[in-house]
């Protein structure tokens, strides 16, 4: 459903383009929301072990800033994997304030056995496109998510 608002026509297309964004992106989601819902994981959390997986043991800081969460919903989501005996929590030296978070085995069967089909399913998502439009879209979302980056830079 295109944006009913009536104001500038760069304006109007810019919302267009958002909400199918939004929508789309949404809609994805909630189909693979689905599956994991079904391993009793949000998306949240199985980012956090697919991230733990494959970059191995990262601060909370560092956790917070792949997963783009703040550092109170990084300590709710590992608080959560921590109960379950997921992923567990070590402090470094005598700094208390430094925890990495590390999987368990248990954590690490989990994302192992999950992971293949997950990644099957984002695949069966994706083929809607075609690869040169899947490629097309992984630089334009990257061109959208780095909007501030580039700005900074064109202005040096």
């Amino acid at each position: 459903m295109p944006s009913h608002y009536k104001g500038n026509s760069g304006v109007v297309r810019s919302l267009n383009a958002f909400i199918n964004l939004m929508r789309a992106s949404e809609s994805v989601i909630a189909r693979l929301q689905r599956r994991l819902s079904a391993e009793g994981l949000t998306a949240g959390q199985f980012g956090a072990l697919e991230t733990l997986f494959h970059l191995g043991p990262l601060c909370q800081t560092e956790l917070g800033k792949k997963l783009l969460r703040t550092d109170g919903n990084v300590t709710m989501l590992v608080d959560h994997l921590d109960k379950r005996g997921l992923v567990r929590r070590v402090r470094k030296g005598q700094d208390r304030r430094f925890v990495s978070v590390q999987l368990t085995v248990k954590g690490k069967k989990l994302i192992q056995r999950i992971f293949p089909r997950h990644a099957k399913a984002i695949g069966q998502e994706m083929s809607a496109l075609s690869a040169s439009e899947q490629q097309t879209l992984r630089k334009l979302c990257r061109k959208l998510g780095r909007r501030d980056e580039i700005k900074t830079k064109e202005k040096k």
